[in-house]
């Protein structure tokens, strides 16, 4: 499974950068899957329902199917071990996308590239985390990660297919110059 992690602070794009991506990637013809990844606890299910009650029975895995949509609710043990690759349990599903892109993560063995903004005043990620391929912003940067432009989407989706693909070095000596602090 080819999967590139969206990052960022609260409120820095994340989102929005992955509907507009999902929308440019799939008028290409492509398929893409995504990931929302969150450290928050949330109830996914609906409690009372007849799927959380046979969550709660102890069901391994728990399926909904209904004309339109299909779930699969598989409940973590909070006893035990946490798998060391979580996503890998996710891969047959998504096994049929071109890209998966997984919103969130910061701590993900898997190309990440951070949206910033300079309005909310807090500092790129990439400030103290050297493996984040990307800044994505319109924003003046000075950073020493290369900062690709937000504006430019056929240009970023090209790009992030390419660090999907694991093509990208760790300079961006395929997009011109080097001076990677500048927006492109």
């Amino acid at each position: 499974m080819q999967r590139v992690h969206i990052i960022g602070g609260k409120n820095h794009g994340k989102t929005q950068l992955i509907v507009e991506l999902v929308q440019e990637l799939s008028r290409r013809g492509l398929r893409v899957g995504t990931i929302k990844h969150t450290h928050h606890q949330h109830e996914l299910d609906t409690p009372g329902k007849d799927s959380h009650r046979h969550r709660a029975a102890g069901a391994a895995a728990v399926g909904i199917l209904s004309p339109t949509l299909s779930a699969v609710f598989l409940p973590v043990d909070p006893h035990l071990p946490r798998p060391a690759d979580r996503y890998a349990q996710l891969a047959p599903v998504l096994a049929d996308c071109d890209l998966v892109l997984v919103e969130g993560d910061t701590q993900a063995a898997a190309p990440r590239i951070e949206v910033w903004r300079a309005a909310l005043g807090t500092p790129p990620l990439a400030g103290r985390d050297p493996a984040i391929l990307a800044v994505v912003t319109d924003d003046p940067l000075e950073i020493a990660t290369q900062v690709r432009a937000r504006s430019n989407l056929p240009q970023l989706a090209s790009w992030i297919l390419e660090a999907a693909a694991g093509r990208l070095a760790a300079t961006p000596q395929d997009f011109g110059d080097s001076a990677s602090k500048q927006v492109r």
